[in-house]
């Protein structure tokens, strides 16, 4: 099994390179699913309902979400309707949607999840990821050997400590929120992919996705200020990973995919904008 997971989409510079870019980048792999971390597409901050479905048709299987999953009023009233689109698993069961699902691909399965760490978060908290974890990827292996989880977390220490815990019970476990993309994936003794954050798509010449001189403005002030995307250098990032037959992870590859520079920057991408089905 070839999987591709794409680091979290930031804005349009984010959507922008997945148009440009995702086509060859799968073709190039022979991808056999993709997964996205879409907590940043609508703004910097969040996920509305007609980019989750225009990304979905440009070629992304499951859109993963963290702590900004319920921002855009508009996805929060359909999230039990869009069933590639999942909020963290670990959140009240009263919330809407689901954080794990069962995807066909063929004659095979795969699932994905995400759990929210609980460190730095503010608006959002889950219950304790740990202690749901053994029990979810128990429930998840009844149906398939290839389980991803992707684990929205804060602290490096936060993530490196769940790692060891899935060790060997999962296929893979992919960091993400920070934006950053580390270097340190790896296989762990039981057959486990981890990297602690697989990046961000957009801007490669940002900060997080956002103009530099924006971010230095807010710690100048103390006003926060996420809307000025910056566009230079757009690019993919995210990792490949190949899977054996009984969901061990046989590699995993940091993807670092450039797009083509926009002919005129901040482009009004009109087609994502529309309502989709």
């Amino acid at each position: 099994m070839k999987i591709l997971y794409i680091a979290e989409i930031v804005g349009k510079a984010g959507v922008y390179a997945l148009k440009m870019a995702l086509g060859e980048l799968k073709k190039q792999k022979s991808v056999d699913f993709v997964i996205a971390g879409a907590d940043g597409v609508t703004g910097g901050n969040g996920l509305g309902r007609n980019h989750a479905a225009y990304i979905h048709k440009l070629g992304i299987n499951v859109l993963t979400t963290g702590e900004c999953c319920f921002y855009k009023k508009d996805l929060v009233e359909n999230l039990g309707k869009i069933p590639y689109v999942l909020r963290p698993e670990n959140l009240n069961p009263q919330a809407p949607g689901i954080g794990a699902r069962v995807y066909n691909i063929g004659t095979a399965k795969i699932a994905v999840a995400v759990l929210l760490g609980q460190s730095g978060f503010t608006r959002l908290h889950g219950d304790n990821p740990y202690s749901r974890l053994p029990a979810l990827l128990e429930r998840l292996r009844r149906e398939t050997p290839y389980v991803i989880v992707d684990f929205h977390a804060e602290a490096t220490a936060e993530k490196r400590t769940l790692f060891a815990l899935a060790d060997g019970a999962c296929s893979a476990v992919i960091g993400s929120h920070n934006r950053v993309q580390t270097a340190d994936e790896t296989i762990l003794p039981g057959g486990t992919a981890t990297i602690t954050d697989a990046g961000r798509t957009g801007s490669r010449n940002s900060v997080g996705g956002v103009d530099p001189n924006e971010r230095i403005r807010e710690y100048l002030t103390g006003i926060p200020d996420w809307t000025r995307e910056a566009w230079e250098q757009p690019e993919i990032q995210g990792v490949y990973l190949e899977i054996d037959k009984h969901g061990k992870s046989l590699s995993i590859e940091r993807i670092q995919w450039p797009a083509p520079e926009p002919p005129v920057k901040e482009t009004d991408f009109a087609e994502e904008e529309k309502p989709h089905d």
